[in-house]
């Protein structure tokens, strides 16, 4: 049975929350697996998941067990003591994206703030005139001002000028901008491997290689933002192993699906990036707590198991919907990596995401017209025959 919200829950929200958010008219009150309920009783498919974090959809038995075990236990103490699973969880980060040394966060900003500390930390301890960062037109770090001073869209930045100086944009995937933007003033390029508010477009790996080979000539570190792509979003463990042979950063930034909706975010590095950070830089009151860290370590357990299966469902998932392009010529083209899946159309798709929400399926749309998926990874090719079936029944509406 739903659980009994008041009505006036949205009444509520509109009189006493900061009116930040366009909200959905609608009230979820559980969910189970891929499947959502309003206070209705209404069941949805989400093909959001909280915008990639319930990576392993709702009520998943194992990580139930673990919240539950490790709420009666030990929750939070502050990184003034160790608790017992940072080490392991570190570790086990180190083995699947060959960095070494992590520093635990709640969220993607956070871990993007890190990363523009440690970059600048760099570049100052070089020369105090090596503080520019070069970022990528069209990318999204976050919403705090760091993460906005090298996010590469004004209409989230205009309202919050000026931002931190020194930052460049170029546009994604053209190697002569790069060439151009990076000198010895660089103390750091940050690359979005896959972009994901920006309309799931993929980065090129002639263009990350480049960004590679000029960081090492320059001296500056090279950061790739994994936080909507990273953690198995791609069929690997992160975007950046895509690339065949993978071209490695100095920093790497996560977070969305590592603890399964409990707040966790990961910025980690090689040594070389790692020494910038010294005693006192940096640090995080919740950051890296006792049921995130066995949350997540819980969850790189089922994710192992997993990743086969992110890649075959999320082929067929692209397949489907290409056959959906077909028949409806608005669909312009269909971008997939394992179950982060991008449909670019030629018309605005917000009025679709609303209908698609009253026959029952759960997606977002983003730069206005891309509809995005990031389903679960516990979706299978049933999930996927559903959700197109809800599609093609909107797609014949317009």
């Amino acid at each position: 049975m739903p659980v009994a919200v008041p009505l006036d829950v949205v009444d509520l929200e509109k009189q006493y929350l900061l009116q930040n958010y366009a909200r959905h008219p609608l009230v979820l009150a559980r969910g189970d697996g891929p499947y959502m309920w309003d206070v209705a009783g209404k069941r949805y498919l989400d093909f959001i998941a909280g915008i990639g974090v319930n990576a392993l959809g709702q009520n998943h038995p194992r990580i139930t067990r673990v919240i539950q075990e490790q709420a009666a236990r030990l929750i939070h103490t502050s990184n003034l003591f160790y608790n017992e699973y940072q080490g392991p969880l570190a570790q086990r980060i180190a083995q699947v994206s060959g960095l070494n040394r992590t520093f635990f966060t709640n969220s993607g900003t956070e871990s993007s703030e890190g990363a523009l500390k440690m970059m600048k930390a760099h570049g100052h301890f070089i020369h105090p005139e090596k503080y520019e960062i070069v970022s990528l037109e069209n990318s999204f770090h976050g919403r705090s001002l760091g993460a906005l001073s090298i996010t590469g869209q004004p209409k989230y930045r205009k309202d919050f000028e000026p931002l931190i100086p020194g930052v460049k944009f170029v546009p994604a995937n053209d190697i002569a901008a790069l060439e151009a933007a990076v000198s010895a003033r660089t103390a750091g390029i940050c690359i979005e491997w896959i972009q994901g508010e920006g309309g799931v477009l993929p980065i090129d790996q002639a263009f990350s290689r480049r960004a590679r080979q000029l960081a090492d000539q320059y001296d500056a570190l090279l950061c790739f933002d994994e936080i909507q792509c990273g953690v198995g979003r791609t069929g690997k463990y992160f975007g950046y192993q895509l690339a065949d042979p993978p071209v490695m950063p100095d920093i790497m930034t996560a977070a969305k699906p590592i603890a399964c909706g409990i707040p966790l975010g990961i910025l980690t590095a090689n040594e070389r990036a790692a020494k910038a950070i010294r005693p006192g830089m940096h640090g995080s009151t919740f950051g890296g707590n006792a049921l995130a860290a066995r949350v997540s370590l819980e969850f790189f357990d089922i994710l192992d198991e997993l990743l086969p299966q992110i890649s075959r469902v999320g082929a067929y998932f692209v397949a489907q919907l290409e056959g959906l392009a077909k028949s409806f010529d608005f669909i312009t083209e269909v971008r997939g990596y394992g179950l982060m899946i991008g449909a670019q159309l030629s018309i605005p798709g917000k009025d679709i995401v609303a209908r698609a929400m009253d026959n029952g399926l759960l997606m977002n749309c983003t730069h206005d017209t891309v509809l995005r998926f990031l389903p679960p990874y516990i979706i299978t090719e049933k999930e996927v025959d559903e959700a197109v079936g809800i599609l093609e029944g909107v797609f014949r509406t317009i």
